[in-house]
């Protein structure tokens, strides 16, 4: 009875964060959710924001038309406003996954979120994918780590 005790308790503080309250981060300034889903969800200490495609907020750039240089700027400050409506910056980003639709962008990705992120750096997945809604180059999703 002990161990099945002891064992219980483990799975609870386990489990705990998945039994978190969902919270909704949402931040005026980035572009609007197109879809049901939300910018990011708070749950226990993780921030998980969806991904952010190169969508101008204010919706007067097409930002399509533009090369994966500044299509990369416009998601990684389009993730900010994002966290900082959560009172996050991308310096508690703990891991990225971008997608592009030609791995040739690679240096030229990279070139730019190295100048948003310092090392530690996170942690990172990058994959070429057939094709990205509205025909843009780049999207990249993140999860943070609340303070």
């Amino acid at each position: 009875m002990r161990v099945f005790g002891l064992a219980l308790a483990m799975l609870l503080a386990c489990g705990a964060p998945a039994l978190a309250e969902k919270i909704l981060i949402e931040s005026p300034e980035a572009p609007k959710a197109i879809g049901p889903y939300s910018q990011a969800i708070k749950n226990g200490g993780l921030v998980f924001a969806s991904g952010s495609p190169p969508f101008d907020p204010a919706g007067k750039i097409d930002y399509s038309l533009l090369d994966v240089t500044a299509q990369t700027r416009r998601v990684l400050d389009n993730i900010a406003l994002t966290l900082g409506a959560g009172k996050l910056t991308l310096a508690d980003v703990v891991s990225a996954t971008v997608y592009v639709t030609d791995v040739n962008d690679f240096a030229a990705v990279n070139a730019v979120y190295a100048s948003y992120f310092k090392a530690p750096y996170p942690a990172r997945t990058f994959v070429q994918v057939a094709k990205l809604l509205h025909n843009v180059k780049v999207e990249i999703t993140v999860i943070a780590a609340a303070k």
